[in-house]
């Protein structure tokens, strides 16, 4: 099956980086953050990717280009002009890039791959999202559930500390709860390509109309999830991620090194 990634919006919110760099290209412990969204999916036997580009696009193809040298150890003889690979083992991908268009809403970024979906069900995730989910499971219930589109539904960190009040004092405090106990769109889908025919309109916003559309007609079934689930919008948010990397306890890392 293949894996769909968004991967070409401004990433306006987290400037600070994606004035110089597309925003799945901004880095978690030294590796772009659509390099652990990948990993996730190919521990999980998902090796085939489409990825769409946009803003800054030719950078990622350019990382994907020379993955080799950015991953394997290689030896450069100057007077020969030669290159050599000494480390010969990567990874399994095959990797599609396509240019969707610097300013394409996403519902135009997916309808620009159809002709490059195989087969009836497709993988669909942002380019900046990490979880802990098992993506084998969401594809089985995706199958079983009988729908065009399945969502991964995710319950948010809080922003904030929550306070339990009772006569002017705190009776507990809880750092960063599980936001307002309301069920959110996880960004992890499995799709049947019959959802091409609710991306026909120009300027379509993936998350707005077609979204509505499969939910009133019943067709978007959604898989809940209450393992980790985060995504990277701002530097704070980045800043989260890289430390839980560095703690030895990252809780989207289920592969083995």
């Amino acid at each position: 099956m293949q894996v769909v990634i968004l991967a070409g919006g401004l990433g306006s919110r987290i400037s600070e980086e994606t004035l110089i760099k597309p925003k799945p290209l901004i880095e978690i412990g030294s590796k772009p953050i659509i390099w652990h969204i990948m990993k996730i999916y190919s521990n999980y036997g998902f090796n085939e990717f489409i990825i769409c580009c946009g803003y800054k696009g030719y950078l990622i193809k350019e990382y994907f280009a020379n993955y080799s040298l950015h991953t394997t150890d290689i030896k450069v003889d100057l007077y020969k002009n030669s290159l050599e690979i000494l480390k010969k083992r990567t990874e399994k991908w095959k990797v599609t890039l396509v240019d969707t268009g610097d300013f394409s809403n996403t519902g135009e970024r997916i309808k620009k791959i159809e002709k490059l979906i195989k087969n009836d069900n497709f993988c669909l995730t942002y380019g900046d999202g990490l979880s802990s989910v098992n993506i084998k499971k969401l594809v089985s219930f995706h199958t079983t559930q009988k729908k065009i589109a399945t969502v991964l539904a995710v319950k948010p960190m809080g922003r904030f500390g929550a306070l339990k009040i009772n006569n002017n004092t705190v009776e507990s405090f809880l750092e960063k709860p599980m936001g307002d106990n309301g069920w959110v769109n996880g960004g992890f889908f499995v799709l049947n390509k019959k959802i091409f025919k609710y991306l026909n309109k120009k300027n379509l916003v993936w998350e707005k109309e077609p979204l509505e559309k499969l939910s009133k007609t019943k067709e978007l079934s959604a898989k809940k999830h209450n393992g980790f689930w985060y995504a990277m919008d701002t530097i704070r948010d980045k800043e989260y991620l890289e430390n839980l990397w560095s703690s030895g306890k990252c809780p989207w890392k289920s592969w083995n090194d």
